[in-house]
């Protein structure tokens, strides 16, 4: 690729933040109206009718277990499979166990359209249908497609606004970076996240808008409005907010710590260092074998669960959807036994807001470890523990007084893959007197620092980089 291609798809990532912070700042749009996105939503949920229902396995069509191995699989060879992991890592507790893990590696795109309307920067977001989703309908990005969809192999139509990401000469990328899905019930699974910028016309789709950046962060502090994708696209746009006009202290605070300039506790070269040392010293052993090895779970006509009653299931649905490629189809979906909790504490160092981050191991992870939220736990997994054992500072997380908590939302988990699977997202500021000094798995880090890793695969995990995209959305 010469210099000069590469330049003209690559523009300067400070002048693409500076963009993508003012788009930010305007709450209302007249390409969109707050109160028309409010109106397309309601309308979305009318005129989409959708049907998820638990069917027994024998009922699924095209998907069946493997005689010899036991593994869930699709007659195509395609989409995914539900498999027997074996893992052993010697990361922090440590420890050996099996379980049920979705294989799909093949790389999907999840793409976001951005264009510009007087001057501000706009996104192309859709209504999508998910099988798995809470509440049926939640905006995602412009494009989220596996590789499967995207080629066809559903016999379903074509996936609109495919080609902006597919075909260069379309649109100038933003982001294009390889992130991990999660680790716990992906086998080192990994999406292309994708924003690009198209200058000329595109086709209108009764099923989706453009919001501006700002409007987007108000829908972010709804409950099960943005996806997981489209948040795991969104914590990769380069962002520096303005520092003026903030709500309070912590705001500004929380601003100013996302400029280039922004002093931190640890130089990035330690934190990389520290990172790498980890990944190097410590082993995730991942072995996959036949779901009929798996020791401590059991399959009957209608679910795979653990008997102890913990983690997750899996089921069969049957599914109809007015809006999505193909109108009816059957698939697995893992669904976990209770809601999720992640937190990220947050304290003033030196004058600059810190995000207290957890290098955390996951049974599907690609490379030992990813940067996980301060407190990434379900309670269910944890409940029979005498105190003080389990996840680090799950107390303080589960026991924040109001006053410190700056966000406090339930997000849905990717509804292709998991049924009703709910997370509560929190950032609580812990306040000056939360000690320093942090157990070796754990270090402060800026949001300047967050975002310079997030321009790379592999340093966030998924619920560090949704909950990271709350945090901007209040920034």
């Amino acid at each position: 690729m010469s210099h000069a291609t590469l330049t003209r798809h690559l523009p300067s990532s400070l002048e693409a933040a500076r963009r993508f912070a003012r788009s930010a700042q305007v709450t209302e749009s007249w390409v969109t109206s707050n109160a028309q996105v409010d109106a397309w939503l309601a309308e979305q949920h009318r005129s989409n009718p959708f049907h998820v229902a638990r069917i027994p396995f024998s009922r699924l069509r095209g998907w069946r277990f493997r005689p010899d191995t036991g593994n869930l699989a699709h007659d195509s060879g395609r989409f995914f499979s539900v498999e027997g992991l074996h893992v052993r890592t010697d990361f922090e507790t440590g420890g050996s166990w099996s379980q049920p893990i979705i294989n799909q590696p093949e790389i999907g795109i999840l793409g976001i359209l951005a264009k510009e309307f007087d001057g501000v920067l706009h996104l192309l977001m859709q209504a999508k249908m998910e099988p798995g989703n809470i509440n049926g309908i939640q905006l995602s990005p412009t494009v989220q497609a596996t590789r499967s969809n995207y080629i066809g192999v559903h016999g379903g139509r074509p996936i609109d606004y495919l080609e902006f990401f597919t075909d260069r000469s379309r649109a100038e990328v933003v982001v294009d970076v390889l992130q991990s899905e999660q680790g716990s019930w992906f086998l080192r699974k990994r999406n292309r996240n994708m924003v690009v910028e198209v200058t000329g016309d595109v086709p209108e789709h009764p099923d989706f808008r453009w919001l501006t950046l700002g409007q987007v962060d108000r829908l972010m502090r709804v409950d099960n409005m943005i996806n997981m994708d489209a948040r795991s696209v969104l914590s990769c746009l380069p962002r520096v907010p303005e520092t003026g006009g903030a709500a309070d202290d912590h705001q500004a605070m929380l601003r100013a710590s996302f400029a280039p300039d922004a002093w931190s506790l640890h130089p990035d070269a330690v934190i990389l260092q520290w990172l790498t040392e980890l990944k190097a010293r410590h082993e995730l052993v991942q072995h996959q074998d036949g779901l009929n090895t798996v020791k401590g779970w059991y399959r009957d006509e209608h679910r795979i669960a653990h008997e102890s009653g913990k983690y997750f299931t899996v089921m069969a649905a049957e599914v109809q959807a007015g809006n999505r490629e193909v109108p009816a189809w059957t698939q697995p979906l893992v669904e976990p036994v209770e809601r999720g909790v992640t937190a990220f504490f947050t304290r003033p160092i030196g004058g600059v807001l810190h995000l207290l981050v957890h290098a955390r191991a996951e049974a599907g992870s690609r490379d030992v470890v990813e940067l996980a939220p301060t407190v990434q736990f379900e309670p269910v997994n944890y409940a029979d523990l005498p105190p003080g054992q389990g996840p680090r500072f799950r107390a303080e997380a589960l026991s924040a007084p109001a006053a410190q908590i700056r966000y406090d939302v339930i997000q849905s988990e990717e509804g292709g893959r998991f049924h009703c699977a709910e997370t509560r997202n929190l950032i609580v500021d812990v306040g000056g007197s939360f000690p320093l000094e942090v157990p070796p798995e754990f270090v402060w880090m800026t949001p300047r620092q967050i975002t310079s890793l997030l321009r790379h695969s592999y340093y966030l995990g998924i619920q560090a980089r949704s909950l990271f995209a709350g945090l901007q959305s209040i920034s």
